[in-house]
């Protein structure tokens, strides 16, 4: 769906002072190498032509009106505006234009208009130049004070860097410096600290080149060494980047050209990081030519890499290859995760380039590789590669994992093994669990998913991803949920975390539930998923219990029959009351989810389960009478049995059913549709239920037989374990611990 926050109508002000309509488009912001600064682009919804490309100008005064009009002067007698659809676009522009020009995004007008008396005084120098004293010692104090006096003002500014590059004045500054420590004299070397930070805050890439240069760039850093702060103490940059940082080329680079931008990248990005003191918020948009020049450099360092196609094919020869050492191999991946990403600094049709060439060479059967290898940073700096892929393009990454199913066992897969890891992250915190979860999602998620006239994406892979992989990732919560409680007999730490990680699952499930439809019914329902996570609600984590409840809460939400006659058929509110009622009187999050859960029911008036509720489970509830929902709900099912008794109440209820829309404006596809008219008799002869005398689990259909088809994934995963990293390695993987 088009994003309508940034669409806009461009105007232009005509000789009549009429304002032009000159057409509609999408605006955005973004660095325009012609016009040597951040822009503002304008491009037609019709044919994509550009509408409008604008510099924006450091002291141009820009005028919010209305909120959601932006007005400027692009030259005398030549106004625009931007006439936006929506506040939040106006507003985000605006945010962008304020943060160039250092003003709070509060104000209305970004600069204030002067009149040219007032500019007159402004500029107290009647010479189109600024005349700087002679680069010499006894005149460092006089330059250093010119040069401060001379930031606040853009004109002064403008003018002091005509100066300064026209006179050649940096490479004069630089061999002062020299002077002043071979004499040691510390007046001089603060004079030229200030100088040259100074200059950075000039903001012109002429001067960055000439300061960045190979034969200028180590003597600037020099000059920052000497800040008057330190009292006396210099930093030390020089013998840091000389004798402690090593340039290691993990494939031999050819092109010297190439070879010197990486360096001078390296060492400018340590200026930016590591050098120049933290600037304050005016002086942050003072710098922003610095982080232009570093962005372009990393520009140049891709397109050059990616050109090299034999540096390419050597790098993913030895990640693959068996024979490479792991010290080698770890600078590899190191190498392919920082080339992936400066690639997020390109523009996209750069970028798609990019990722194409890396894909036709092979990388995702690359990361398969690495990420079955027992090495723990090789396998994270893998993932962090893998991500990248899918925040990119992840029809790309379903493509292949489709495409390499029809040669490979489930348990190889390359999503597989990122739920492998997902569910064995040893880290106490998940953080790795969390990352790949994230990703699971994308890949699932049916919105990014495209649909051509010959097949559609949504279809293809989910019914893939159900038939291969659904049942790996279930496994942990299989696995924990056997009995009528959590599994225990583990230490509290291991218990903690694969409560963790079980809470991360029926996350992910979740989604699912509120996105695949009938994929995920056909699911639960066979497979009595429901069930195994409702035992969670009796966890001693809260957070676990609040997961099972929500994951409960989406599907009652769905208002679908099938789902309801299910939670009927086995009694699935037994575990939920029995929660609320061993919670007691305490007033909490359990609390609260468990009675929004009930009011949902009653307010929405689902008739099946409002009666199946108070059926079964009124005598419990009868006496809660702090919140008026289970009188509610009793009222409910009182009224229905009366409209029940009532062949003309009955009649108008079927007529205002009739009308009833379905609870969102998605249709269902024609295989869902399909599924529904086929399975619907089959799921109500097919016993997916447990009788309520009865609390150990049977499954659907298949009794015994089926149990064990739920814990052949646990099975194959605990052989893989063990002939991959033996045994204690084995005895770690989290999903495994309530086995």
């Amino acid at each position: 769906m088009t994003d309508t926050r940034r669409r806009v109508k461009v105007y232009t002000l005509n000789e009549d002072r009429q304002w032009d309509d000159r057409g509609t488009g999408h605006v955005s912001s973004g660095y325009v190498e012609r016009l040597k600064g951040m822009s503002l682009l304008v491009r037609a919804e019709s044919d994509g032509s550009l509408l409008l490309e604008s510099k924006i100008n450091p002291n141009t005064a820009y005028q919010k009106q209305q909120d959601t009009l932006i007005v400027w002067s692009e030259a005398e007698n030549y106004d625009l505006a931007l006439s936006f659809q929506e506040k939040a676009g106006c507003d985000e522009i605006w945010e962008k234009i304020c943060q160039v020009q250092g003003k709070d995004p509060s104000v209305d007008i970004t600069q204030e208009l002067v009149d040219e008396s007032e500019e007159e005084r402004f500029d107290d120098m009647s010479s189109p130049g600024l005349e700087l004293p002679p680069c010499e010692l006894g005149h460092l104090e006089e330059l250093a004070e010119l040069v401060a006096s001379s930031l606040p003002s853009p004109l002064r500014r403008e003018k002091l860097a005509l100066a300064v590059e026209n006179e050649g004045y940096i490479r004069k500054l630089l061999e002062l410096f020299r002077q002043c420590e071979d004499l040691e004299n510390a007046d001089g070397l603060h004079h030229i600290y200030e100088i040259v930070k100074g200059i950075f805050l000039l903001n012109r890439t002429a001067l960055f080149e000439v300061m960045f240069s190979e034969e200028c760039i180590m003597d600037v850093i020099g000059c920052l060494e000497h800040d008057p702060a330190l009292d006396g103490l210099p930093r030390r940059h020089r013998d840091f980047l000389t004798k402690t940082a090593r340039f290691k080329e993990v494939i031999p680079i050819g092109d010297p050209e190439l070879r010197a931008k990486i360096h001078q990248t390296y060492r400018v990005q340590y200026i930016q990081d590591m050098v120049l003191p933290t600037p304050s918020v005016f002086e942050e948009n003072m710098l922003s030519t610095l982080h232009s020049f570093i962005f372009f450099n990393k520009v140049e360092i891709v397109g050059m890499l990616q050109d090299d196609e034999k540096f390419l094919t050597d790098l993913f020869a030895q990640l693959t290859d068996e024979a490479t050492d792991d010290d080698k191999r770890h600078e590899l991946v190191n190498f392919l995760k920082e080339f992936c990403a400066f690639s997020q600094t390109l523009q996209p049709q750069n970028r798609d380039t990019f990722f194409k060439t890396l894909s036709n060479m092979g990388i995702l059967p690359a990361l398969e590789v690495i990420l079955g290898m027992d090495d723990v940073q090789v396998r994270g700096a893998a993932t962090d590669i893998f991500s990248y892929l899918v925040e990119y393009n992840p029809s790309m990454v379903r493509e292949f994992i489709m495409q390499e199913s029809q040669q490979n066992d489930d348990d190889i897969l390359l999503i597989n093994l990122i739920i492998e890891h997902m569910i064995c992250d040893s880290d106490p915190e998940l953080g790795g669990a969390v990352q790949l979860m994230g990703l699971l999602r994308t890949l699932v998620d049916p919105e990014n998913m495209m649909a051509t006239a010959n097949k559609t994406e949504k279809t293809e892979f989910l019914s893939f991803f159900y038939k291969h992989c659904m049942h790996v990732l279930s496994a942990p919560l299989l696995a924990n949920t056997t009995d009528d409680k959590p599994s225990r007999g583990v230490s509290p730490v291991y218990d903690f975390q694969t409560s963790q990680l079980l809470a991360l699952i029926l996350e992910l499930l979740t989604f699912c539930v509120e996105h695949h439809t009938y994929h995920i019914k056909n699911y639960i329902i066979n497979k009595d998923i429901l069930r195994r996570v409702l035992v969670l609600t009796a966890s001693q984590h809260a957070f676990l219990a609040l997961c099972a409840l929500r994951f409960m809460r989406r599907i009652i939400g769905l208002k679908d029959e099938f789902y309801n006659r299910y939670i009927m058929k086995n009694f699935l509110f037994e575990p939920v009351v029995k929660a609320f009622l061993n919670n007691g009187a305490r007033y909490n999050l359990m609390n609260s989810a468990i009675i929004e859960m009930f009011e949902y029911v009653r307010v929405e008036d689902v008739k099946s389960l409002t009666a199946h509720i108070v059926e079964n489970y009124w005598k419990s509830l009868e006496d809660v009478d702090y919140v008026q929902t289970f009188k509610g709900l009793k009222l409910r099912y009182e009224q229905q049995r009366e409209r029940q008794d009532n062949p003309k109440l009955d009649s108008m209820r079927s007529i205002l059913r009739n009308h009833r829309f379905r609870r969102d404006a998605r249709t269902l596809d024609d295989d869902e549709e399909m599924w529904f008219n086929a399975d619907e008799e089959e799921l109500e002869d097919c016993e997916a239920v447990v009788p309520p005398s009865d609390n150990k689990i049977t499954k659907a259909c298949g009794g015994a037989g089926e149990n064990e088809d739920l814990m052949d994934p646990i099975s194959k995963f605990m052989e893989r374990k063990k002939r991959r990293t033996g045994s204690n390695a084995y005895m770690k993987c989290c999903f495994l611990r309530g086995v």
